[in-house]
């Protein structure tokens, strides 16, 4: 894939180079819910997993929407973004009208009393992150394209497809890796 034109930044996603072959990364989007001089802290936004959050986290309400895989790192904690701003104290702005983090406990009681729905919030099973400067290498290396993104993306998407239409909205350069075997090897 070519070089990024975009920067990343909070708010912008990290689309996979079809090739990337890690077992976390591959063909996925990630969203950086923050970036500095310090590192970046992403959660992969189209890896769901076939189980139910209260189902890993005993103490949780039940809860009907998707859970899904953030990443490799700290993946004995839970993650959340969410649409809800304010009204869960604590909250970081990720964008307008994305949020990440906040009170677990005030989520775990507007759960309880059914005041969120899955096209509020996302639970993520750990995350993806990078040291200073790691995340400059890997673009070096193409192994990711930069986006700005939208909350529908985030939050109200088909997750199956979701590397494959971001891709195809980035121009004839991007569209065509879409058709990329999944193992160049079979080609």
């Amino acid at each position: 894939m070519g070089k990024t034109k975009i920067k990343p930044t909070q708010g912008r996603i990290l689309i996979s180079e079809p090739f990337l072959q890690d077992h976390y990364f591959k063909r996925s989007v990630v969203l950086l819910a923050d970036h500095g001089d310090d590192g970046s802290f992403g959660l992969i936004i189209n890896k769901p997993i076939n189980i139910k959050l209260n189902e890993i986290v005993s103490e949780f309400p039940e809860f009907d929407g998707q859970l899904y895989m953030g990443g490799p790192v700290k993946t004995d904690s839970l993650f959340f973004v969410h649409t809800l701003g304010d009204t869960i104290t604590g909250s970081m702005k990720i964008i307008e009208g994305l949020y990440w983090g906040g009170d677990i406990e005030v989520i775990k009681e507007m759960l309880k009393l059914k005041q969120i729905s899955s096209e509020e919030i996302r639970f993520f099973i750990g995350y993806s992150g990078w040291e200073s400067k790691q995340l400059d290498d890997e673009l070096e290396r193409n192994s990711w394209v930069v986006s700005k993104t939208r909350v529908d993306q985030v939050i109200n998407n088909n997750p199956v497809d979701l590397w494959t239409s971001i891709l195809k909205t980035l121009g004839k350069e991007y569209e065509q890796l879409v058709n990329y075997p999944l193992d160049p090897s079979l080609n």
